[in-house]
């Protein structure tokens, strides 16, 4: 199944580099490798990998400067791959278009897992049950187009913001737990990653929410979850 995934492993350190290399060979994925942010970004546009996992203290330039030049050309998922671990350091990652992040010591099942969870989310095609939703006048989603107008001006979703919003907006009413989120939006493994659904909650509020702080769509069940307002589907 992996044999046609090409992942891209950049990481300064040719002992890691060559640990995940041959753990991911062994699932048989293809894999390309660079020693810094330069080579990175060059083999990231170059050879047009599946996935990317990226080191964040390199020399030259870093991990999150490579990722916003990769983010300007490509869409392909990354993966951060540091000893950098603080909330700070993940909210920076995810925000500047990370799917996901990884410090070290770290697991190569543990990574494995994660590649293939990441893998599948940018695969799977969300389910169409209706192509346009106007959820009031402020706010029409239109599934099948991958468009969310609001206030009359068509806003972009990063991959997993959209996915996230379909589960909303797909139960809406209904308040789904944070680890019902994780698991349908992001995978089984991330059933812990609650810091998660928080991140991307805000993301989206920002997005579509006129006052983030008394948002009348996304709304929070305190130690629970979230619920997306009740609206007319007629």
């Amino acid at each position: 199944m992996n044999s046609g995934k090409t992942i891209l492993v950049v990481d300064d350190e040719p002992q890691v580099v060559q640990l995940i290399k041959m753990n991911l060979e062994l699932e048989g994925f293809h894999v390309i490798t660079a020693t810094n942010g330069y080579e990175a970004m060059e083999k990231a546009i170059k050879d047009m990998p599946d996935l990317v996992i990226l080191d964040i203290m390199m020399p030259g330039i870093d991990g999150f400067e490579a990722l916003k030049k990769i983010r300007e050309v490509s869409s392909t998922p990354v993966i951060f791959l540091t000893v950098k671990g603080t909330e700070l350091d993940r909210v920076r990652g995810l925000d500047l278009g990370a799917d996901d992040y990884i410090t070290k010591p770290f697991s190569p099942r543990e990574l494995v897992s994660r590649i293939k969870a990441v893998l599948r989310r940018t695969e799977v095609k969300v389910p169409i049950t209706k192509s346009q939703i106007k959820v009031d006048d402020e706010l029409t989603i239109d599934f099948e187009q991958h468009k969310v107008i609001v206030r009359g001006q068509e806003i972009k979703l990063r991959p997993t913001e959209y996915r996230l919003l379909y589960q909303l907006v797909s139960n809406a009413g209904q308040v789904l737990p944070h680890e019902t989120l994780l698991s349908r939006v992001w995978g089984p493994e991330y059933r812990d990653e609650e810091h998660y659904v928080r991140l991307y909650i805000t993301y989206l509020r920002q997005k579509i929410e006129k006052d983030t702080k008394n948002p009348k769509y996304i709304l929070s069940e305190r130690g629970f979850g979230y619920k997306f307002k009740e609206f007319s589907q007629s």
